[in-house]
């Protein structure tokens, strides 16, 4: 079902809470067209504000100006074009943001990727990987329980990351940059960057022409050009230093980067890790799943109703509690997880175990 609603240029857009899957995409015309279940959605409006939830998935396009305040997302999320401010309070699956203004994100219990923002980003807790590329303004991250990759931002830097760290920085003067790592940090900046360095690691290794390593150290101040931008790296592993724009490419300690640039490398160590994830997160999504097409099985008492819900599909008649398929592997994973076998970076078994879990095997 496909409804429409005028709200002038610049709506606030109130998404209560959405069960399933949204997609959420800023277009140039002035009304707001929401495509789902109509039996499973709420929209009310007041002037230019919308308040919206719906029970299962929700596809939305609104005006580019719009904001959106968003509250709880149980599936996925895309959102891209929205230049109004968008607020993210709490998501249980992988959140993808590009072209925006700026994304204040609370809480993420999956992966979270942003490509393209105008203005500044933040996140107060990622339970997750974070994968950020392309930002004007400034990132804050509070707390990530994962790895982190990141390129090409114009303003500050504050990070907390648990896992391993990549770093894509050209250093602006005046700008600071610190990030505080459980394990790994690679810093990549051009030849000619200008930044003071205060790096403390188990292991500092410098490749730069003129700064002489100290395999000693665990301790650095050093300066580059003018040493105009500061950068501040706390690392509970090893800290790496370097102007090859490859070095992410052939980095063996530094996780998943592939959508910057950056190889799986390190991958096939955490692979236990990520199988328990993925298994967990599919078990997590089949029981929501279930319990939603049950309650709506009790409301509709005659008949036999379809019901999709991502890649779910349910039965949902009368005569009994539905019970969730195997979910199947789509195309772009099983293709990803091919790849990566393909070139080494993880074995057939680990491929194996991947498949499975994501196919909803033990």
């Amino acid at each position: 079902m496909s409804k429409t609603i005028s709200a002038g240029r610049t709506p606030t857009i109130v998404i209560e809470t959405i069960a399933g899957d949204l997609s959420l995409v800023g277009w140039e015309g002035e009304d707001i067209l929401l495509k789902g279940d109509e039996d499973e959605m709420q929209v009310s409006q007041d002037g230019g504000v919308v308040s919206i939830s719906c029970e299962d998935d929700l596809s939305l396009r609104i005006p580019k100006a719009a904001s959106v305040s968003i509250r709880k997302i149980g599936g996925d999320a895309s959102i891209r074009g929205v230049m109004g401010g968008i607020e993210v309070r709490d998501i249980d699956g992988d959140l993808s943001i590009r072209d925006v203004d700026s994304a204040a994100i609370g809480t993420l219990q999956s992966d979270f990727s942003l490509r393209g923002a105008k203005g500044h980003l933040s996140i107060q807790s990622a339970l997750g990987d974070v994968s950020i590329r392309e930002v004007d303004g400034n990132v804050s991250l509070e707390s990530v329980a994962d790895d982190l990759a990141l390129r090409d931002v114009r303003g500050n830097v504050n990070a907390n990351i648990a896992g391993d760290v990549v770093l894509y920085l050209n250093p602006q003067a005046g700008n600071v940059y610190s990030v505080n790592a459980g394990d790994d940090i690679l810093l990549v900046m051009p030849p000619k960057a200008n930044a003071t360095l205060t790096l403390n690691a188990d292991e500092i290794d410098i490749d730069w022409k003129g700064v002489e390593n100290d395999e000693d150290a665990t301790s650095r101040v050093i300066t580059l050009g003018d040493g105009s931008a500061v950068v501040k790296l706390n690392a509970g592993g090893d800290i790496r230093v370097t102007n090859q724009a490859d070095a992410g490419d052939t980095a063996e300690d530094f996780g998943n980067f592939a959508g910057i640039g950056m190889d799986w490398s390190g991958f096939g160590e955490r692979i236990s890790r990520q199988v328990e994830q993925i298994t967990r997160r599919a078990t997590k999504r089949a029981e929501e799943a279930a319990q939603r097409a049950t309650e709506k099985a009790g409301r509709r008492a005659a008949g036999k109703v379809n019901v999709g819900v991502g890649r779910w599909n349910w039965d949902v008649s009368p005569k009994g509690v539905p019970m969730p398929p195997k979910p199947q592997a789509s195309e772009e994973e099983r293709m990803m997880i091919l790849k990566m076998l393909q070139e080494k970076k993880i074995s057939a078994e680990d491929a194996d175990k991947l498949l499975a879990a994501l196919e909803g095997g033990e």
